[in-house]
């Protein structure tokens, strides 16, 4: 240990110079010292000793339009530093098209307005990212390319990932601090020892990045023997998260490769969770919790105070808009809510609260008196009074694009990454009995015969209802299956089958009722990118209970002016009569709502709405059950939870 401790500098210095000679366009040129780098207990900032105090906060789930907001506040809390995930799905949704000039997958202009705001920048770029995120980040495309497994030493994986991280690299190379801009480390794979130990795979992923970037090189992982050993990476520098006090002293303890080694950092400091769907899942906050504010500001003073850093995760946390949450496998589906609150200092709707401060308070404690600028105060959000819905269609009635097969298909086979699939079969014998959908239900199956829904099939639960039928020739059985969000995170200590590599939705095998396969189908794509234009509609739609799913929609209007600032449009929008659903305000996917909780409304930015006019909600009700549809906005977010209606 005496001979890591003193030769650490030399390695360390050594190994960024190659790194940074390899990349130059002379070879005679002479280097200054890196902008920033590290030697066996500092980051160097310019030379000088620096304490990252970062918080995470990503791009993709907050309107572009209050990035600034959102960072300014982080500044304002002591951070000086973000550490921010990127979206593989989002900024290549379809294979070869690259969607950064989408305003919400700007990732540039964001890492530039955080540098403005006087905050580096950290980078997670994946290709897996976890993040309670939809398939860990992956784009759902990946799952047909043949011969593809994910995270590991795979030719079809590894290609893909390099043209991702490469392009990606291509819009950031510019912001590196070595270059003036706020980026001053990369962090590779993430959490991998949790998942693996393919250290070919890593080191590939690192020598990709290596080619990409001339700064400092990172991993991430759990502060355990196991986790460290699967995730080490040589050259880059290994960070822990969660407990920093035990993490740390891992750290040192099973990190041996001085290559590895540096100062110490807790790249995931959490503050608080992130919440499932179901009715016994209450919502994860600080509030009322005083013993964990108590061990949050022993843990900040544990680190700051022997000039350690770390990142709490999440400073902020967003949203989880349209269909974008993951889930985990239990052996049932754990399905993350819209919401991405995460019980954060800066709360879903870019507010600070009374952890904010608190937090900030024992930060203001480790930097330099009057360096931290005074927090905005809170603008008040917008209250939305009562409104009615009309319905204006049946869900089944808006179906497109007709595909034949006489097996089920997933939803990936057809090209389709999220929403709901429809399969549907003319019934031409007589069938009993237990209806099994495929292998299992994925994600959740809701059951019609001649449009009359006869059950729900629900993964969510460990044991599924189980739904028998009786149909007979002339009779038309519907299977609507909804994608509750892939799987994001797998752990090696998780006693399941590795649900990371099963990413299929829809219907995987045969459907049979009781021991009869049933064969012949028309197969529906519904994506619901946007709902069916419906406000000319004038045709009256019967709703009772048991019908299909059903759009309603409505206007209402909003005060202001074009100089309205969109903060105090800020609203909470809840359907207090709806069971199960997904809200779009002017045609933006605000994302699902479900009776069950713990969450009771969705977040509506106040970007989305147009001051002035009237603006249109449109309601996507999966179980219509008759009663009057209602909308309203609430200027306080409240949380609960209800029974659901389709519990086994």
């Amino acid at each position: 240990m005496h001979w890591i401790t003193t030769t650490l500098p030399w390695i360390l210095a050594s190994f960024w110079a190659t790194v940074i000679l390899a990349q130059a366009p002379a070879p005679n040129q002479t280097f200054p010292t890196p902008a920033f780098t590290y030697d066996n207990s500092s980051f160097l900032l310019h030379g000088s000793p620096f304490v990252i105090i970062g918080g995470q906060m990503d791009p993709q789930r907050i309107p572009p339009i209050y990035w600034r907001d959102r960072l300014s506040k982080a500044r304002a809390m002591g951070l000086n530093t973000i550490f921010s995930y990127v979206y593989w799905n989002l900024l290549e949704p379809v294979q070869g098209q690259w969607t950064s000039s989408d305003p919400s997958n700007d990732v540039v202009t964001y890492f530039r307005i955080a540098q403005e705001e006087g905050l580096h920048v950290v980078l997670r770029p994946g290709p897996y990212i976890c993040g309670e995120r939809e398939w860990g980040g992956f784009p759902a495309w990946l799952s047909q390319v043949p011969g593809m497994v994910v995270r590991t030493y795979n030719e079809p994986f590894l290609a893909a990932a390099k043209s991702y991280l490469e392009r990606l690299a291509d819009d950031l190379k510019e912001l590196q601090v070595s270059r003036g801009g706020p980026l001053l480390m990369v962090q590779v794979e993430n959490e991998y020892g949790s998942y693996g130990e393919n250290h070919n795979y890593t080191a590939a992923l690192r020598d990709i990045l290596l080619d990409n970037y001339e700064i400092p090189l990172y991993t991430n992982d759990g502060g355990v023997d196991w986790t460290l050993a699967g995730g080490e990476v040589p050259g880059a520098l290994a960070a822990i998260d969660g407990d920093p006090s035990s993490g740390f002293r891992a750290r040192d303890m099973y990190i041996t490769d001085p290559s590895e080694l540096g100062p110490l950092m807790d790249g995931e400091y959490y503050t608080f969770a992130p919440d499932f769907w179901g009715s016994e899942n209450v919502h994860n906050t600080t509030v009322g919790r005083p013993e964990q504010i108590t061990q949050f500001l022993k843990d900040l003073d544990f680190v700051l105070g022997a000039n350690n850093s770390i990142s709490l995760y999440m400073f902020h946390g967003g949203t989880n808009f349209a269909f974008s949450n993951g889930a985990i496998w239990k052996n049932f589906t754990a399905a993350f809510t819209t919401s991405y609150d995460y019980g954060s200092p800066l709360d879903e709707s870019g507010r600070t609260n009374e952890l904010y401060f608190t937090l900030r308070d024992k930060i203001l404690e480790y930097v330099p008196e009057g360096s931290v600028p005074e927090p905005v105060a809170n603008l008040p959000r917008l209250a939305i009074p009562s409104f009615g819905l009309r319905p204006v269609v049946l869900l089944f009635n808006t179906l497109g694009k007709k595909q034949v097969r006489d097996k089920p298909e997933t939803m990936e086979a057809f090209g389709q990454a999220y929403g709901m699939i429809l399969y549907e079969h003319h019934i031409n014998a007589t069938y009993e009995g237990k209806l099994q959908p495929g292998d299992r239900a994925r994600d959740r199956v809701m059951v019609y015969v001649n449009e009359k829904r006869v059950g729900v099939i629900d993964s969510t639960y460990r044991n599924p209802a189980n739904v028998s039928v009786f149909v007979k020739p002339g009779d038309k059985l519907q299977l609507l299956v909804e994608n509750l969000g892939r799987v994001d995170y797998w752990s090696r200590e998780s006693g399941t089958f590795v649900a990371l590599e099963d990413p299929y939705k829809g219907i995987v095998g045969d459907v049979a009722i009781g021991n009869e396969t049933v064969g012949g189908w028309d197969i529906y794509c519904l994506t619901l990118d946007e709902p069916p234009e419906a406000g000319n509609t004038t045709a009256k739609v019967d709703i009772s209970d048991g019908v299909p799913p059903a759009f309603y929609q409505a206007k209402f209007w909003v005060e202001g002016t074009k100089d309205t600032d969109p903060t105090t449009l800020d609203t909470f929008v809840a359907v207090p009569t709806g069971v199960k659903g997904n809200v779009w305000v002017n045609g933006f996917n605000l994302g699902r709502y479900w009776i069950i909780g713990p969450q009771q409304s969705l977040y509506l930015p106040g970007t989305v709405l147009v001051p002035g006019t009237w603006n249109e909600v449109v309601v996507l009700e999966l179980e219509p059950t008759g009663a009057e549809m209602t909308v309203y906005g609430a200027d306080e977010r409240k949380w609960g939870n209800n029974p659901d209606p389709d519990a086994p």
